[in-house]
């Protein structure tokens, strides 16, 4: 190929918006590593001298270019994302060898390679029908697919599995539309230039085909400047969109493969993790408050940019969460969206704590065993009396914790942001439990279960109900007959998705004393019963829409029993239709050997 020229000036808005988005990127990582804690600096820059930048860059690949995680989750939808980032990232790349390849000199010079073919002649030394001009029409290809799905998607989204997107802001929409109009620019300025500086399948076939009834040459420069121009609007418009996802969550996985995570405040990584939100509209459907209640805009996606624009009643919207988690579980980011609701939550106006030094101290108890059964146990006395059985029947030396009342373990204060409360309940819980000499503690609610998990200090394992009753059929301390029921079970969203996944240990239980049917919303898409203390705000008439339609997606193969293990499931369920519902503990006390 031969140099035609080396500058032109439409290349000036391209390179404005180049220059500007350099700079802003600049600014915006300087400021994000200054607002970590020195702790976090730290693993940062070892793990940037270590194997675990390549664990990064792999996750990098595989993630931001390929978008694996929404492949899974759709195939159109994964070939939209995919086409659109690896498309244009192969463009990229394959514009830099060309220059690397034809005018080594141009390196230097950002523009060259975005508008080669306006600077390049073809000649009779280049080889035609090379693979690099096949390369750069099959990636261009791609993008347009990509780009005419994203249109289709925005009209109607269904094709891509989703019910609802997400509406635009005036920076989304600009960003969106000028992105659409990148690529068909690029076709027509290359096809418009392909009789000078060659092309193929594509560019070259548009481009013959534009020559049957327009003057070619006479547009080129027209194409390229308009080309530009989108180019430049692109990157002014990209640090006001939701497309600011595309860097930071480059620097999302780095933070996170380097060890550090969320913390109690959205400074520094939670910040982060706030500007990789993409905005598409995945955790709209995965949200119950959604599909349940119709509550579209009360769903994670808007709070995250209510958080980012620090616009309208970000409280309120931290508090119009059910925190099942599901949203969190759905995100292809990553993002810990419940964590970041909770720090709002923590330092918003919501907080009014409440002092529980009344509490008179506490009665030493001495056992092996300590169960706690939980407030809402209380409320559902079977499972309590179920447990009473059980530990009984295995001969297990036991006292209960929380008879006749007992303290809170902390959690519902906790989420509404009270923390100086829940600490005081930690304390007096805690004096309990230590001077039990207890060896192990066993509860019966997850939600228990996960704040004695993560918030105490407790010298003693924790355990559910479920994963102790497992223990105790293992060890033969007591057995079952299997009962002929067919059941159901529920995954409580404390105790699986939001305890590390103990998703195993109910269903052992259950295959030994009934048939357990399959659900499609089990396990990591478990669905929320609706009653979750995570939500203050939720009317009851909402809470009761949730109930009802998670009960008929459980209950749609008619079992005999809905099980679960959570007495607040237990309860909800329960009130919300005609099923019988019942705790594994009730269960496995009906198999029990007499």
């Amino acid at each position: 190929m031969r140099e035609r020229f080396i500058y032109d000036p439409f290349v000036l808005p391209f390179m404005a918006g180049f220059i500007y988005i350099l700079i802003y990127l600049f600014a915006g990582i300087i400021k994000t590593v200054k607002e970590l804690p020195y702790e976090d600096r730290k693993k940062l820059g070892k793990s940037i001298f270590s194997r675990k930048i390549f664990v990064s860059i792999k996750e990098i690949f595989i993630e931001c270019l390929i978008h694996r995680k929404i492949w899974k989750r759709n195939p159109v939808l994964g070939y939209m994302h995919m086409s659109i980032a690896f498309g244009w990232f192969m463009l990229i790349i394959l514009g830099h060898l060309e220059v690397q390849l034809y005018c080594p000199d141009r390196v230097k010079l950002p523009y060259f390679p975005i508008f080669f073919r306006y600077f390049m002649m073809e000649t009779e030394t280049t080889l035609k029908g090379s693979l690099l001009f096949f390369l750069m029409d099959f990636f261009l290809l791609m993008v347009l697919t990509g780009i005419g799905l994203a249109i289709y998607k925005r009209i109607n989204s269904r094709l891509m599995g989703m019910r609802r997107t997400t509406k635009l802001k005036i920076g989304d929409s600009i960003a969106v539309y000028t992105l659409w109009a990148i690529f068909p620019l690029r076709l027509l300025a290359e096809s418009f230039t392909s009789g000078i500086s060659g092309g193929s399948f594509l560019t070259r076939g548009f481009g013959l085909v534009f020559e049957s009834f327009v003057h070619n040459e006479a547009l080129i420069r027209p194409m390229w400047w308009a080309y530009s121009i989108a180019l430049g609007a692109f990157f002014f418009a990209l640090p006001f969109s939701r497309f600011m996802h595309i860097p930071t969550e480059i620097l999302l996985i780095v933070l996170r493969n380097a060890g550090i995570k969320s913390r109690k405040t959205n400074a520094g990584y939670g910040n982060i993790e706030l500007y990789s939100c993409s905005r598409c509209g995945i955790c709209i459907d995965a949200c119950q408050m959604s599909s349940a209640a119709h509550l579209d805009r009360k769903t994670t996606v808007y709070f995250m940019r209510m958080l980012r624009d620090e616009k309208g009643n970000i409280e309120e919207a931290a508090q119009q969460c059910l925190m099942c988690g599901r949203c969190v579980d759905a995100c292809p980011v990553g993002i810990d969206s419940c964590r970041l609701k909770q720090n709002v939550r923590r330092s918003g106006s919501f907080h009014s704590p409440q002092q529980y030094q009344y509490i008179p101290p506490a009665e030493t108890i001495r056992t092996d065993v300590l169960y706690f059964a939980g407030c809402m146990s209380h409320v559902t006395p079977g499972i309590e009396k179920a447990m009473r059985t059980i530990f009984e029947k295995a001969g297990v030396n036991y006292r209960m914790m929380d008879e006749g009342g007992g303290i809170c373990c902390g959690r519902p204060v906790m989420l509404l942001g009270q923390e100086e409360s829940a600490a005081v309940l930690i304390r007096k819980n805690t004096d309990i439990i230590l001077q039990s000499n207890a060896k192990l503690l066993v509860t019966s609610c997850p939600i228990c279960f996960k704040v004695f998990n993560e918030e105490y200090d407790l010298p003693i394992p924790v355990m559910h109900h479920t994963q102790y009753i497992e223990q105790l059929l293992d060890t033969g301390k007591i057995s079952v007959n299997h009962t002929g029921l067919s059941v159901v079970y529920h995954d409580p969203c404390d105790l699986g998705r939001n305890s590390g996944g103990i998703y195993q240990p109910p269903r052992q239980v259950l295959y030994q004393v009934a048939y357990v049917m399959g659900n499609p919303n089990e396990r990591e898409k478990s669905l929320c019963c609706g009653a979750s203390v995570g939500n203050a705000v939720l009317t009851n008439d909402q809470r009761r829409k949730i109930a009802r339609d998670a009960l008929e997606k459980l209950t749609e193969e008619h079992p005999d029993i809905l099980v679960t293990a959570c007495p607040l499931c237990k309860k909800t369920f329960a009130g919300a239709g005609t099923q019988q519902v019942e705790d594994i503990a009730q269960i496995v006390v009906k198999a029990m050997d007499q």
